[in-house]
């Protein structure tokens, strides 16, 4: 993807647009054009969100959508940030689950049922690589990579925790557009829960690999919490984690 052009002064990436130094009233204005962005989004796809139409239903001319955010692709990166913000507010964190493959199950269905309940900013949001580039999104793989870590330290977790994530993401997007791409006729629920288990069973054992004979799982358990171990050295860390990856890969 190409990258992003720079955004104009007074945009979106200027001091005076920052939620923390911004006027209220140019906070509020830049809310009403947002919100106004995701109901023609909403109810005419993206070729309905044009600078004309989002100033009209925001009550404003089209110079201000380019004073608050640059051009339109300044508009539709602040419409897909306010996107990861409401499914970051979704997501349930328990930092102990009782049962963290369930608690995975949880995560992955919280994800898909955003994204049927709000098909065309969700669309926005997964289609285009370069708006996953967001301090929202970053929160939320945060806890996705949480949930991870936790099954890696309790010997559950198959594969290393980049490829799950990688594995869990394609899952959770990969069913919403593809059953957004269904006609309503054809829309099997069970599609959804296929999709789900065949995630559980890519990226989790059926009982805790530590608990088998050999290095692997053991390696795979110390591999997800080293990071939060102190004593040794960044290049002691750096060098056992090689080591690591190593007897993990054997298994």
């Amino acid at each position: 993807m190409p990258s992003r052009r720079p955004r104009a002064a007074g945009g979106d990436d200027s001091p005076a647009a920052k939620p923390d130094t911004a006027p209220p009233a140019r906070e509020q204005t830049r809310q009403r054009v947002i919100e106004a962005a995701i109901g023609l989004l909403t109810s005419g796809g993206r070729e309905a969100v044009t600078t004309r139409a989002v100033a009209d239903a925001a009550g404003l001319q089209p110079p201000a959508i380019y004073r608050l955010f640059g051009d339109k692709d300044g508009l539709l990166d602040a419409v897909a940030e306010h996107g990861f913000v409401a499914f970051l507010a979704t997501k349930h964190v328990d930092p102990d689950p009782r049962d963290p493959i369930e608690d995975l199950r949880g995560g992955w269905d919280i994800a898909v049922e955003f994204g049927l309940a709000n098909p065309a900013l969700f669309t926005l949001m997964y289609t285009e690589p370069a708006r996953t580039d967001s301090a929202a999104f970053e929160a939320g793989m945060e806890i996705l990579m949480g949930r991870i870590r936790r099954l890696a330290a309790g010997g559950w977790l198959r594969v290393d925790e980049d490829l799950a994530a990688q594995i869990i993401h394609a899952t959770a997007r990969g069913a919403v557009l593809t059953w957004l791409s269904l006609r309503e006729d054809r829309r099997n629920p069970a599609l959804l829960t296929t999709l789900r288990e065949s995630m559980v069973t890519a990226v989790t054992n059926e009982r805790p690999a530590v608990r088998d004979a050999g290095p692997a799982g053991a390696a795979c358990a110390l591999r997800a919490v080293l990071p939060d171990q102190t004593k040794l050295s960044g290049a002691e860390q750096q060098l056992l984690t090689e080591w690591l990856n190593r007897l993990a890969a054997e298994g």
